[in-house]
């Protein structure tokens, strides 16, 4: 039966000339329209057997093979799930060949709508871009990839709290994200770390915790000591969960920078404040508690000791004992002059 109904939607069902079957919800409760769209496949099925032409794959395709192959070896999957689960409604009845210029600035638009910064709406553009790029270059679905421009970033962004600023985010908050922000101030952990933690990776008798290679943006792994308030934390997650050391209602966290933590945001009076901020946050007050620039590195995980210098102009302790050299070099100047004057 070339088409049928499943309760009040109708469903198409197609064996193409090369025996493939191909069976899916037309997504309309219209049987014209369903009869309408089976003709189509039908038609194009029959120009990739026959003609050879590319067949036109769907958005959704392309995002269930993206997540098969990124699964288990891309370190920021979860971030990636987050976007495509938006992006679905605005791609989700889409072909690929459909993706152009101008669907992809609304998209653009759409973000930015929201209040998303112009990394954020551009993260999500990058995306969209290396699945398409995938899917011309490596699974031959695509002849080509529409060009779009990015959204300016500034080069550097330092965002921090002060300790009363944070204070207050955190009254803001429903328990579990509380506890999770408390513990990425605590520990300068980011989202991903924080929201896929397990409890095999945290040892409470030595106070320290562990980051694995894999799951590093540098791809070493990070040694993380617990501090007070972390361990607070941690043990007031005991007893939630066999595996994951941060979970609402019974299951893990997914993402922490969602609706709930942005409603707080306003709610507490902060404004252009993201979840890595904490990050920032973290560093920045370490820096100004006087931690040397090397050891944050090794805190933070940083592969490279560039990434730390943007905290450094937060404090001058390491400046001070050279400070008094400007006093010698002033006065030589002012014996210089006098010497002029006398000849």
């Amino acid at each position: 039966m070339p088409i049928f109904q499943r309760g009040t939607t109708w469903w198409i069902d197609i064996t193409t000339a090369n025996g493939e079957r191909i069976r899916r919800s037309a997504k309309t409760k219209v049987k014209r329209e369903a009869q309408e769209l089976h003709d189509k496949l039908r038609a194009e099925q029959w120009q990739v057997c026959k003609l050879g032409k590319k067949e036109d794959r769907t958005w959704q395709d392309a995002v269930i093979k993206w997540i098969t192959e990124q699964d288990g070896h891309k370190r920021s999957i979860e971030t990636d799930r987050y976007h495509l689960r938006w992006l679905d409604g605005h791609l989700g009845g889409k072909t690929l060949s459909q993706i152009d210029k101008p669907l992809l600035e609304s998209i653009r638009d759409a973000k930015k709508s929201e209040g998303s910064s112009n990394a954020t709406a551009n993260r999500v553009l990058s995306l969209i871009r290396a699945i398409l790029n995938r899917a011309k270059n490596e699974w031959d679905w695509l002849d080509t990839v529409p060009v779009f421009r990015f959204l300016p970033e500034p080069k550097e962004r330092i965002r921090w709290l002060t300790h009363e600023e944070a204070a207050a985010v955190i009254a803001e908050l429903p328990e579990h994200l509380a506890a999770m922000a408390r513990f990425a101030l605590a520990t300068g952990l980011r989202e991903a770390n924080v929201t896929g933690l397990l409890w095999r990776q945290v040892d409470l008798r030595r106070e320290c915790a562990w980051i694995e290679s894999h799951q590093t943006k540098a791809g070493k792994p990070i040694a993380v000591p617990l501090n007070s308030d972390a361990m607070s934390v941690l043990r007031s997650r005991q007893g939630q969960h066999r595996d994951y050391v941060f979970v609402y209602e019974g299951e893990p966290v997914k993402k922490a920078g969602g609706n709930a933590w942005r409603k707080a945001l306003v709610r507490a009076g902060i404004e252009d404040f993201r979840w890595h901020d904490l990050r920032h946050t973290w560093a920045s007050w370490h820096i100004q508690a006087g931690t040397p620039l090397d050891v944050l590195q090794k805190l933070g995980g940083w592969a490279s000791y560039d990434m730390v210098l943007r905290y450094a102009h937060l404090s001058s302790e390491h400046l001070k004992p050279y400070a008094g050299n400007s006093k010698m070099i002033s006065l030589d100047i002012v014996e210089f002059a006098k010497l002029k004057i006398a000849s």
